[in-house]
């Protein structure tokens, strides 16, 4: 039986809005929805995410204070996410998909594997957090430790990829489940391991990828998608009724 193709679409740059609703209408509007989809993409400028169930609140407390950034509130969980030395990407697994069924800890360790793969191939110390390693969760943590439970890259959770010398997270995710498929946006912090060529990694990881979920990548071109639609969602994720909801 033929593999799947896993579809790798071109690299674009975007500023915080525009990347995070053309994640979410990759989940949406593929024109192939049975085909697992991959991107890396680029910042225009300096940007931080969060979270859709974080408090705006919480996350403005935590930013720094005093520099002009793009601020966007993600279409998944997670922590507040610092995108200015990072390389990020994203992983659409469609409904049907055995990872799409299983739990999310599956999925995330998953992929998570592949990119702890990629990056030892380049020599780099790298491994996934392990079950029984110390979380830093739970109730009656003092207020510091709480925080750092929001802010993505201050502490490592179950099947992160960490620095395996230094204990430093390396990778983080966060993902969406709903109808159409398995939305995750991952998040590399590139001043957790030493030098890399990235294009090299991105070559390594998307192969590894490819075998971890069963699919065969194949370069792909950017899909058509309905660009007043593309647009409603990049306007509706700039407002602050978005990055204020709650």
């Amino acid at each position: 039986m033929l593999k799947p193709n896993l579809h790798l679409l071109p690299v674009r740059t975007g500023a915080a809005a525009e990347n995070m609703a053309l994640d979410f209408l990759l989940l949406q509007r593929y024109p192939e929805p049975a085909a697992p989809r991959f991107r890396h993409y680029e910042w225009r400028g300096a940007a931080f995410t969060f979270g859709y169930s974080q408090k705006i609140a919480f996350v403005r407390a935590q930013l720094p204070a005093g520099e002009t950034f793009d601020l966007c509130r993600r279409p998944t969980g997670g922590g507040i996410v610092d995108h200015r030395n990072d390389w990020t990407y994203t992983l659409v697994l469609p409904r049907g998909h055995a990872l799409y069924d299983a739990r999310a800890t599956d999925a995330y360790r998953a992929v998570h594997a592949a990119l702890a793969e990629a990056l030892v191939g380049l020599g780099q110390p790298a491994e996934l957090k392990k079950e029984g390693e110390p979380c830093e969760t739970g109730p009656g943590l003092p207020a510091e430790a709480l925080a750092k439970a929001g802010v993505c890259f201050q502490r490592a959770e179950l099947y992160d990829v960490v620095n395996s010398a230094t204990g430093a997270k390396i990778a983080g995710a966060a993902m969406k489940r709903n109808k159409h498929g398995l939305l995750l946006q991952g998040s590399i912090e590139k001043a957790s391991v030493g030098a890399v060529d990235w294009e090299d990694f991105g070559g390594r990881f998307t192969a590894a990828l490819g075998r971890a979920i069963g699919a065969a990548p194949v370069e792909t071109p950017w899909p058509e998608l309905n660009e007043d639609e593309v647009s409603g969602l990049i306007d509706q994720y700039s407002t602050p009724e978005w990055v204020e909801y709650r």
